[in-house]
């Protein structure tokens, strides 16, 4: 197969966020206005600061939500998870209000409190955070537990990320997008979702499973990398790290089905993918390609054809044939 490199560069083109991408900010302007403006969270010394896929450059087409992280250096350790919720929903609430439809605009859910802006089809995820012991990480609310909380680092995701991708030729970040594409192209909205697979794939680059000249090679290097730490997950129990907090691993939430179907659609994708990767006709590579990496959220198909292919993979007639004595005349002038 040729390397089909534009193509990739094109694939890569159509699961950018699009619209999202400058809509997002503002989203978050407006929620970090909201909490600054409030008394009692300035003087716990609340600093929101964005986080997320969004804020790691590895969001996929559409972006639904974006997430605030609400740093509040000196909240009282009394203050409890679920008095600091109530408490962000009251001040986002008075803020936003309700929608056209008369709506609250503002939702509560276990760990944050979700704003919706319709205006921008997306939602902000405001997540309420205190320090950890020692100051250098940080909790945010349990999910089902009244005051109990988790530890977790966000900005340095963010940085590790950003660090990765420098020491990979900027490889890591658009391989982390197309592995999450084919995660939602092959799974659809079963769990778990995209994060997991961006933190196997941080895995499987930090461990150096990962090598490749393009995109297309680290694309179908990184699906036999992950689909393996995957099978260790799934068969195994074998965590997969979380590399911004020492000794931890990736909370995942899935059903033993779901967990199940990834381990056996991303083992399918990294063989497809090797496949294609050998292909000599660039029109059977394409299309297996095509398949694993699905339609975009805007329902286009993300792969293109190469030049001179058809739609079904096979290669145009051409017009001109072998041995002809003219050649059809062109429609363009020059002068």
């Amino acid at each position: 197969m040729e390397d089909n490199k534009q193509q990739f560069k094109d694939a890569l083109s159509k699961i950018e966020p699009g619209a999202d991408k400058s809509n997002a900010p503002e989203t978050h302007k407006q929620v970090r206005a909201a909490l600054e403006a409030d008394p009692i969270l300035v003087k716990y010394g609340i600093d929101p600061v964005l986080i997320g896929s969004y804020r790691r450059n590895v969001s996929i087409r559409r972006i639904k939500d974006v997430d605030v992280f609400g740093r509040m250096p000196d909240m009282p350790v009394h203050v409890t998870s679920t008095e600091i919720l109530d408490h962000f929903f009251t001040v986002l609430n008075k803020a936003f209000g309700r929608d056209d439809d008369g709506h609250l605009r503002t939702r509560r859910q276990a760990r944050s409190l979700q704003v919706s802006f319709p205006e921008f089809d997306l939602y902000v995820d405001a997540v309420p955070a205190r320090p950890h012991a020692g100051g250098a990480t940080w909790e945010i609310p349990q999910k089902g537990d009244d005051n109990k909380w988790v530890q977790t680092n966000p900005e340095a995701l963010t940085l590790l990320s950003s660090e990765m991708n420098s020491e990979n030729s900027e490889f890591y970040v658009p391989t982390v997008k197309l592995l999450r594409q084919t995660r939602r192209a092959q799974l659809g909205k079963k769990k778990p979702g995209g994060f997991f697979i961006e933190a196997a794939t941080y895995q499987a680059f930090a461990n150096g499973r990962v090598v490749g000249n393009d995109h297309a090679e680290y694309y179908a290097s990184a699906l036999r990398a992950v689909s393996n730490i995957v099978r260790d997950f799934v068969d195994f129990g074998i965590g997969v790290k979380d590399y911004s907090v020492p000794g931890a691993t990736i909370a995942v939430r899935a059903t033993e089905e779901e967990l199940i179907a990834l381990k056996e659609k991303f083992a399918a994708a990294a063989v497809s993918a090797e496949l294609a990767l050998d292909e000599e006709d660039e029109g059977k590579a394409a299309l297996s390609f095509r398949k694993l990496l699905g339609k975009n959220g805007d329902d286009e198909l993300v792969f293109p054809m190469p030049p001179g292919y058809n739609e079904d993979g096979t290669k145009r007639a051409s017009s001109i044939s072998s041995g002809a004595r003219a050649v059809p005349a062109g429609d363009k002038t020059f002068g």
